[in-house]
């Protein structure tokens, strides 16, 4: 479950700049996931309950953000989001697409006090 080792690395970002602060809680963390990612939802839930205990987060809200799919076809440019990837380009045709967007896995923002 790489959820686990994904929230480990977020909250050791959120726990250096919540130190950097001076802050003493963590009550927010919010997280852009791709829709690529390969992340589950339900999985991300459970591991923040656990990897949050005993730290600056504990009892801290998780909110996650969901980046779609986008793809920029290779041949004539046009910007799509196709429900699977890999795609063709619904303009062209062209078999070959190029992802903009989707992949993404970032702290976005942190609430702290």
């Amino acid at each position: 479950m790489h959820e686990v080792s994904l929230l480990e690395s977020a909250l050791e970002l959120a726990r250096a700049e919540a130190t950097r602060q001076g802050a003493r809680r963590i009550h927010r963390l919010t997280l852009r996931i791709g829709a690529m990612a390969g992340v589950v939802p339900e999985a991300l839930s459970f591991a923040f309950e656990v990897v949050t205990q005993g730290t600056l987060a504990e009892g801290a809200t998780l909110e996650v953000i969901d980046v779609p799919l986008q793809c920029v076809c290779e041949l004539c440019a046009h910007a799509f989001s196709p429900p699977v990837y890999p795609c063709e380009c619904p303009r062209c045709g062209h078999p070959r697409a190029r992802v903009a967007q989707g992949r993404e896995l970032e702290l976005a923002s942190l609430e702290v006090s």
